[in-house]
């Protein structure tokens, strides 16, 4: 890897590092008293978190950290889903905050990819495009897509390719706008075209989804 490349990376993970310091909520919550407050999030996303629609993210195995804070940019506007529109209202931090932590604790299951995408979904992921400014997906991610839970960047091995495609698009068009001061995702999406977003979003199924 040239020079330039491993200084891009450095500033990658540094405007991660600031944004995930800036906006990540504490974490910690009570797995068992989550348990019994999913009963709406159950019928989108899966008793276990485990979505069967392809459209709704699995949240089993996420970060904790990082469901919070979703949680949290919903309810207080600054993600916008149409669909779960005051679902959260009547819920207290410490609510949001048990339901992360049942969902973190939960086993995601694996899914299926495209293997005729998977080269341009290996080399965007792994090694970015320095001449466009597209980072490597590992800066955050992690080489295996597991993320970094301390830091609250989410696991995307093994999430819904569609889920994840949609959500580039999303920080593409500004129309997701909570990864950060640092606008990390917002930055790297708008730089990529349609057929390496879904590359990149078959890849992170097809080479670093969890065993079942």
């Amino acid at each position: 890897m040239d020079r330039p490349m491993n200084l891009f990376r450095i500033i990658l993970i540094a405007l991660c590092t600031a944004a995930g310091g800036i906006s990540v909520a504490q974490a910690g919550g009570d797995a068992q008293a989550g348990q019994q407050l999913i009963a709406s999030c159950a019928a989108c996303h899966g008793k276990d978190g485990n979505s069967a629609s392809p459209a709704n993210p699995k949240l089993a195995g996420q970060s904790e950290k990082y469901l919070l804070k979703q949680l949290k940019d919903i309810k207080s506007g600054a993600r916008d889903i149409a669909i779960m529109t005051g679902q959260l209202d009547n819920l207290t931090v410490t609510d949001m905050s048990n339901i992360a932590a049942y969902f973190a604790g939960q086993t995601q299951t694996a899914g299926t990819a495209k293997p005729e995408l998977a080269e341009l979904g290996r080399e965007i992921y792994r090694n970015g495009n320095h001449e466009r400014g597209i980072a490597a997906c590992t800066g955050c991610h992690g080489p295996a897509g597991a993320g970094n839970g301390p830091a609250g960047y989410p696991m995307i091995a093994g999430q819904h390719a569609d889920y994840i495609a949609q959500q580039l698009r999303h920080f593409a068009e500004g129309r997701r706008m909570n990864d950060g001061g640092g606008r990390v995702m917002r930055g790297i999406a708008e730089r990529m075209n349609e057929n390496e977003i879904k590359a990149v979003a078959s890849y992170c199924l097809l080479y670093t989804s969890p065993s079942p």
